[in-house]
């Protein structure tokens, strides 16, 4: 019995003491996982033998049966002393593991749900994991459980897949479609079978990201290495890895934790429906906290503003910013050549930049990179729905201008008929058409609305007219505009002789928003969260509106003005009244008004729409790439083929 193995007996000794009194203070199990009490209520379909398996150490969680679960603490250390039978044979073990003989024979155990359960060579696991061996050597048995809807089942099975192609182990999601992501990220097909190169060269990064990530001692019930990792490919490339110190990869993890974290919710994202109060600013000022007196801050354009309608809502709201804070803020307006986003937020950077509007969805990538590399920089993204801690993302609910459309719309339509021209499938989407078509109901209770969709392809407008159609509601934003309908933004009504008559337009005024937000930061009113959150302001906000016609009949603009002024003082919601959808389900009672939530992911219609939502295989092949970042059914997709990482 050498002094050596005395040593690490008493080291293992006490970290098994240790892991049992902080399990026990926390009321949790303080021993192994016994399998077959895991395995009491479940069903398992077939067992597999895998022969030898080179078994991850972090996997070995339990023994087969409950026999001597007393001797291990939950992390496979000792309890026992050193006198003691168990004691005297670890120690033993651990002699030969120190000698030129080694630890030869494999333990024999089973794997279930992807964690390993040992039926014999529980001392063996706990000698070789109490030295950090990264892997055990191991004759398994794979217990199969029956399929269910359960996710941690849903999971298992893909992981199943996920093994046969890649014989990788270490590797764990908890949610399904992780893997299928995570082969994507990689650049792979679905059913790409991994080259032994390609196997060794992920297990050295993965090792090296595993034990960076455990450097941050981030809670293991918190995140697995591989959900961490999945989100690094989302920023980073896999070769960022092995091009990194420990140290260096540990910082820029640091930074992308919350990202991380923010996977395992169920509902990560904070609305924000109104803007931060300026009271709140008194905490920075009682804390002495210094508030910048100016504040430098850049757009970043992905259209020239001669292209693109969109381009110039924003500049327009660029321009109020720089009228109403003038010398409080330096304004840089930068147009990002060939879609080099990150390119031209770097810039920004380099020129002082603390705040940095990007004003489409598709830079959302870049600002996440940006985000994670300047943390004194405050990074926003023009979109909806962006689960993203450390981005946030700002859009404004125009689905109140549509419900004040639609009632224009119902009192002007004399056959009971409007047509509505939506854009994308995307979160928001479906709040303006049912906000639409419930104002429109509202004045009209026969009528109808017929809705197309410009992502698709056609002539929306030219079916809306073959439909009988005389009012229609096109879209509120021309970033896609075609030529055939380059003009025909807001309500407006077909006349006899083809012309257009205007009847309201509902507007974006980012000036309002940019405006309050930049003011959120020079008042100190703007407050770190390590939650996503989402700004997502209305009329009242003064961020949208609605205008009218001077061509209306007073009627209708008294009707309309009474509800805008309703919205702005909170007496109307448009979603505060009995919905059914176009499947007679009650969506609403008319008691409890919809939530921001519910309202912000809403993916189904009202039942006075005809028309449905597009499937993706329907869409335009420009628009799909918006519905991949912000579409209603984006999670159900699958996921798109990267760049080749191994």
């Amino acid at each position: 019995m050498s002094q050596a193995a005395l040593e690490q007996y008493a080291k293992a000794l006490k970290s098994g003491q240790k892991y049992y009194k902080t399990a026990e203070s926390q009321g949790l199990d303080p021993y192994p996982a016994v399998l077959d009490n895991l395995l009491e209520e479940q069903t398992i379909v077939r067992q597999e033998e895998l022969g030898l398996v080179n078994i991850p150490s972090e996997l070995i969680v339990g023994t087969k049966s409950a026999g001597r679960m007393a001797a291990l603490a939950g992390n496979f250390m000792p309890l026992l002393g050193a006198e003691s039978e168990f004691g005297m044979k670890w120690i033993s073990l651990c002699d030969a593991h120190l000698s030129d003989e080694g630890i030869r024979d494999p333990i024999k155990c089973f794997e279930y749900l992807g964690s390993f359960y040992v039926q014999e060579g529980n001392k063996r696991a706990s000698v070789l994991k109490s030295f950090g061996a990264p892997s055990v050597p191991g004759l398994v048995t794979r217990m199969i459980p029956a399929p269910s809807e359960e996710p941690e089942i849903r999971a298992y099975y893909e992981f199943l897949d996920f093994y046969r192609l890649s014989g990788q182990y270490s590797v764990s999601f908890r949610k399904p479609g992780a893997y299928a992501r995570l082969q994507a990220a990689l650049g792979m097909e679905p059913d790409h079978v991994w080259t032994e190169d390609e196997r060794r060269s992920f297990r050295a990064g993965f090792t090296h990201f595993r034990d960076a990530l455990d450097r941050l001692k981030a809670d293991e019930a918190d995140i697995t290495p591989a959900e961490a990792l999945l989100t690094w490919l989302e920023v980073y490339s896999f070769a960022d890895i092995k091009e990194k110190t420990t140290a260096e990869l540990s910082k820029k993890l640091e930074r992308l934790l919350p990202d991380i974290r923010a996977t395992k919710e169920d509902a990560p994202i904070e609305v924000s429906t109104q803007p931060p109060e300026k009271e709140k600013g008194l905490v920075s000022r009682i804390l002495n906290v210094t508030r910048p007196s100016s504040v430098t801050v850049a757009f970043i354009y992905g259209f020239p503003m001669e292209k693109s309608a969109w381009t110039r809502a924003h500049d327009q709201g660029r321009q109020q910013l720089e009228e109403t804070l003038g010398s409080k803020v330096d304004v840089k307006v930068i147009l990002a050549e060939n879609r080099d986003y990150e390119k031209a937020m770097e810039t920004a950077v380099e020129q002082d930049a603390k705040i940095i509007f990007a004003t489409t969805p598709p830079m959302i990538d870049a600002c996440r990179k940006i985000a994670a590399k300047y943390k004194n920089v405050k990074v926003l993204n023009c979109g909806l729905s962006q689960p993203y801690p450390g981005v946030r993302s700002y859009y404004s609910r125009i689905y109140e201008c549509k419900f004040v459309a639609g009632a224009v719309a119902g009192a002007m339509a004399d056959n009971n008929l409007v047509g509505y021209v939506a854009n994308y499938p995307i979160f928001g989407t479906p709040a303006g058409i049912n906000a639409f078509a419930l104002g429109a109901r509202m004045a009209n209770p026969r009528v109808r609305v017929k809705l197309v969709w410009s992502c698709t392809g056609g002539d929306p407008i030219a079916e809306l007219r073959q439909s009988g159609v005389t009012v229609i509601s096109n879209r509120e934003s021309g970033e896609e505009a075609t030529a055939h309908c380059a003009l025909d933004y807001g309500l407006y009504q077909l006349e006899p002789d083809g012309g257009l008559l205007p009847l309201a337009m509902p507007c974006w005024q980012w000036g309002a928003m940019y405006e309050q937000i930049v003011e959120s930061v020079l008042d100190g009113s703007w407050e770190e969260s390590s939650k996503a959150i989402n700004y997502w302001w209305g009329m009242a906000s003064g961020v949208v509106d609605v205008k009218l016609s001077e061509s209306l009949p007073a009627g209708v603009t008294s009707l309309a003005e009474i509800l805008r002024k309703g919205i702005l003082n909170g007496t109307v919601d448009p979603f505060c009244a009995e919905i059914r959808d176009q499947s007679g389900l009650l969506r609403c009672d008319g008691k409890t008004a919809l939530s921001p939530e519910e309202i912000m992911r809403m993916d189904w219609l009202c039942d006075n729409v005809d028309g449905s939502i597009p499937g993706f295989d329907e869409l335009l092949p420009r628009s799909q790439s918006l519905v991949r970042l912000l579409g209603l059914y984006r999670e159900s997709l699958a996921p798109q083929k990267q760049e080749k990482q191994l």
